[in-house]
C-alpha cells in the first residue's frame, strides 16, 4: 500500500465515492479495511485478528452471501437465497415453499442441486502480472492476453484441486488485480427453510421497503465426504434485543457497484441499458404471470422466476430514479469534477475521460445485441435465452466442447482449465425442468430479439430461420432430451465429436448460432472492453495517485466488509424507527395475500412474544447480492442477516448517500423465535448445535 501525505490523509476523510469514502461508505476489501477509522467512527476495539475471525466465518452461497454458525458446518443466510434449492426440491404434492423445509435430523437433511459454498481462505496481490500481460497490446489481443494470464494464475494455485477455486479479481477496474482462494463446499445441503408466507410476508408491495414483517432466513449445512464439514471458526449466535445504536458489520459478496465510472458512463447506462432492462424484465414478468394464471401446475412452476424478475424490476426502478435525479447526478458531477482537477494535469495526452467518451456512442450501438444475444457485459441484466435452463446447459456443452479443443490460455475465459470444475458442477446438477415454462422464455427471447434488432437484420434471420419465435422455440423445447443430465455427462465427456453428432435439435440449435453470438462478443471486446479497459486502468493510477489507495473498490461479487449503526430514518420517502415486531406482524396481517400469515406462524401467535424484534434496519453500505450477509457487532456475535434494502438505497450502485442508505435486517432473535415457537426445532438444534445455546433477552 502507498503510503499517504498527512494533507492527502485529511483529503480522504472529507472526500465522497468519486474519491475518499465518508463515515460507513464503502465496501471494502479484506485486505484493505480501514480499521483505525472504524473504530474512530464506530467506537469500538476490533483489530486484524478479529477480521481473519470474520472472514473465515463468511460465505458465498451462489449469488448470495451468508454466514457460519456453528462447528458442524451449519451455515445461516436468507429465505430467497435458498429459493431455487426448495424449488428444485420440491414437487406439486410436497411443496416445501408451501409447507417449510424442517428436518428433525441432519440424515434428513437434503442436498441442493448443483450448490456450492465457498469461504476466502487467502488473498494475494498479482497485479503486476496482469498488468504486465496487457502490456502494448490493443483491442481483442489485449482482452485475450489478460484472461489467458488471468487462468494461468489460477492453475497454478489451485490446479486440479477439486476443494479449491482460485479467482483473479480486479478491482478499481483495473488497477489492481488479487488472487482470491477459496476453500471449496460441493455438498451443500438444506438444513431448514420456513414457509414462503413467513419468509415474504407483504409480497411485492412490501418488497424493497421497511417496515418489514419477514422471516427471511434458512440454514444450510456444509459437508465433506458425505459428513458435516468441521468449521471452528463460526459466529457466535446472539439472540438478544438489538439496541439503537449499536455499531455492528456486516460481511458478504455484493454484486457490482458502478461508482468508480465516468459521468458519460452513467449517460450510458441511464439512457440505453436501464430503459432496455426494464421494458424487457416487465414484458417477461407479465409473460410468467400469465403461464402462472393457467393452473396450479403452472403457478408452481413460475413461482420462483417470477419472485425474480420481481426484484430484479423493482432494482432497476430504483437505479432509474437516483440517475435522474437532479441532486444526486450534481453530486456525481462534482466529485468527477474536483478528480479531473487533480488528475489530467498527469493524464498526458492519453486522457482516459476522452477515450471512455469517445467509447460511449459504441457501448450505445452494440449493447442491444450484445445484451440479448450473449450477456456478460457487466452493464445490464437482460437474461440470454429468458434464462432458459436448458438453453444454457446446451450452450455450455457446445461452447465447451469448441473451447476444450484449444489449449487452455486460447479459450474463452469461462472455459479455461482452472474453471472447469465449476462448469461441471453446474451442468451435471439434477434440477428440474419445466417444459412449459422453458418455451415460455425461450419465445419471449427470440420476439424479443427480433422487436429489438429489427426484422432485416441478418442475425435476427441466423436466429429464426423461417420459423416463428413460437414455433422454434416449441420444436427446440419439445424435442431436446437435455433435461436428462445422463443425456448431458455423455455429451460432455464425449467432446466436440459427440456434440457435433448429436441429433438433439437445441444441441443443434446452438450450434448454428454460434457464428452470430461469437461475432458480438468479439465486436465488443474489441471496441468496448478492450479500450474501457485500458481507459478505467489508467484512472485507476490517477485516482491512487490524487487519493491514494485507501479508496475503495467497486464492489464486484467478492467478499466485502462494511459497517454502520442500528438506526431509522428520517427523510422524506422513508420515516421509521429501527426496529419492527411480532406485534406489528399481527397487526399488518389482513389475512388476504400478500398480508396473510403463514399457517405455522399464525398458529403460533399465543406463544409469541409480542415485542421481540423481528426486522431492524442499518445505516450500513450494502447491494444487491448482500443478501444473507451477516450482521456482525464488535464481540464478532451473529446480530442477523441483510435481506433487502430500501428502493432509495438502489442509487447505492453508483454513490452512497448515508441520509437514505438503510439496509433490512431479519434479527436472530426472530429466527430463534422461529426455530423454537413456530416450528419446534430450536431445543433439538440447541443440543446438536452450540451457536444455538443463545443469550437470554436482556428484558426477560
Amino acid at each position: 500500500m502507498r503510503h499517504l501525505t498527512p494533507a492527502l490523509a485529511a483529503a480522504l476523510l472529507t472526500l465522497a465515492a468519486g474519491s475518499a469514502a465518508r463515515a460507513e461508505e464503502g465496501m471494502w476489501t479484506f485486505d484493505n479495511f480501514p480499521i483505525a477509522r472504524a473504530n474512530a467512527t464506530l467506537g469500538t476495539n476490533i483489530d486484524q485478528a478479529w477480521l481473519d475471525r470474520v472472514r473465515l466465518s463468511s460465505v458465498k452461497f451462489g449469488g448470495c452471501s451468508a454466514g457460519v454458525v456453528s462447528a458442524a458446518g451449519l451455515v445461516m443466510t436468507n429465505n430467497h437465497c435458498v429459493a431455487t434449492c426448495v424449488a428444485n426440491l420440491s414437487t406439486q404434492a410436497v411443496n416445501y415453499a408451501e409447507t417449510g423445509f424442517t428436518p428433525r435430523t441432519r440424515e434428513e437433511e437434503r442436498k441442493c442441486p448443483g450448490g456450492t459454498a465457498e469461504i476466502l481462505t487467502d488473498i494475494s496481490d498479482v497485479t503486476e502480472r496482469m498488468h504486465a500481460a496487457g502490456a502494448g497490446l490493443e483491442g481483442q489481443a489485449f482482452t485475450r492476453a489478460r484472461d489467458a494470464e488471468a487462468g494461468r494464475i489460477e492453475q497454478e494455485a489451485c490446479g486440479g484441486d477439486a476443494g479449491k477455486r482460485c479467482q483473479v479479481v480486479s478491482l478499481y477496474r483495473g488497477g489492481q488485480f488479487k488472487l482470491y482462494t477459496y476453500k471449496k463446499y460441493s455438498d451443500v445441503r438444506l438444513a431448514f427453510a420456513p414457509e414462503d408466507r413467513a419468509a415474504t410476508f407483504g409480497g411485492d408491495l412490501d418488497n424493497f421497503s421497511f417496515p418489514r414483517f419477514a422471516i427471511d432466513a434458512a440454514f444450510i449445512r456444509l459437508y465433506e465426504n458425505d459428513a458435516p464439514a468441521a468449521t471452528p471458526t463460526h459466529f457466535v449466535w446472539n439472540a438478544s434485543q438489538p439496541v439503537e445504536g449499536t455499531p455492528v458489520f456486516v460481511t458478504g459478496s455484493p454484486g457490482a457497484t458502478q461508482r468508480l465510472l465516468t459521468q458519460d458512463q452513467l449517460f450510458t447506462i441511464r439512457d440505453v441499458v436501464l430503459p432496455m432492462d426494464q421494458l424487457l424484465a416487465s414484458e417477461l414478468r407479465g409473460r410468467l404471470i400469465r403461464y402462472a394464471a393457467e393452473s396450479e401446475t403452472r403457478a408452481f412452476e413460475a413461482m420462483d422466476p417470477i419472485v425474480g424478475l420481481e426484484n430484479t424490476y423493482k432494482r432497476g426502478l430504483g437505479r432509474m430514479r437516483a440517475l435522474t435525479d437532479p441532486g444526486f447526478m450534481a453530486m456525481k458531477a462534482g466529485q468527477e469534477t474536483d478528480f479531473r482537477a487533480r488528475a489530467e494535469a498527469g493524464a498526458g495526452d492519453a486522457n482516459p475521460w476522452t477515450t471512455l467518451s469517445a467509447a460511449q456512442p459504441i457501448v450505445r450501438d452494440l449493447y442491444p445485441a450484445m445484451a440479448l444475444l450473449e450477456g456478460g457485459t457487466g452493464m445490464g441484466t437482460t437474461p440470454v435465452a429468458g434464462g432458459s435452463q436448458l438453453f444454457s446447459w446446451a450452450r455450455t456443452l457446445v461452447r465447451g466442447a469448441q473451447e476444450r479443443a484449444r489449449p487452455s490460455a486460447e479459450r474463452l475465459p469461462e472455459y479455461a482449465d482452472s474453471r472447469l470444475s465449476g462448469v461441471q458442477s453446474g451442468l451435471f446438477a439434477e434440477r428440474p425442468v419445466y417444459p412449459g415454462l422453458e418455451q415460455v422464455r425461450m419465445e419471449w427471447w427470440l420476439s424479443k430479439t427480433r422487436e429489438w434488432l429489427t426484422v432485416d437484420d441478418p442475425r435476427v434471420r441466423g436466429l429464426l430461420g423461417r420459423e416463428s419465435p413460437e414455433q422454434l422455440s416449441a420444436r427446440l423445447i419439445e424435442g431436446t432430451t437435455l433435461a436428462d443430465p445422463a443425456v448431458r455427462r455423455a455429451l460432455w465427456e464425449g467432446g466436440l465429436a459427440a456434440v457435433e453428432a448429436s441429433q438433439d435439435p437445441l444441441i443443434q440449435y446452438l450450434l448454428s448460432i454460434q457464428d452470430e453470438t461469437r461475432a458480438i462478443r468479439s465486436e465488443w471486446e474489441e471496441k468496448v472492453q478492450a479500450p474501457t479497459d485500458r481507459a478505467s486502468e489508467r484512472l485507476s493510477t490517477l485516482r491512487f495517485q490524487a487519493y491514494g489507495d485507501s479508496v475503495y473498490p467497486d464492489a464486484t461479487g467478492t467478499l466485502r466488509l462494511t459497517y454502520g449503526k442500528i438506526e431509522g430514518s428520517d427523510v422524506p420517502g422513508q420515516r421509521w424507527g429501527p426496529f419492527t415486531t411480532f406485534d406489528g406482524l399481527w397487526d399488518r396481517a389482513t389475512g388476504a395475500p400478500p398480508f396473510d400469515v403463514a399457517p405455522q406462524l399464525l398458529a403460533a401467535r399465543g406463544r409469541i412474544d409480542g415485542d421481540t424484534v423481528m426486522n431492524m434496519t442499518l445505516s450500513s453500505d450494502t447491494i444487491g447480492g448482500s443478501s444473507g450477509s451477516p450482521v456482525v457487532n464488535a464481540a464478532g456475535e451473529i446480530l442477523g442477516a441483510n435481506f433487502d434494502s430500501t428502493v432509495l438505497t438502489q442509487r447505492n450502485a453508483y454513490g452512497y448517500d448515508r441520509n437514505v442508505n438503510r439496509s433490512v435486517i431479519v434479527t436472530t432473535g426472530a429466527v430463534t423465535v422461529a426455530l423454537r415457537d413456530v416450528y419446534g426445532i430450536a431445543c433439538a438444534t440447541a443440543r446438536a448445535e452450540p451457536p444455538f445455546r443463545h443469550r437470554r433477552r436482556s428484558n426477560h
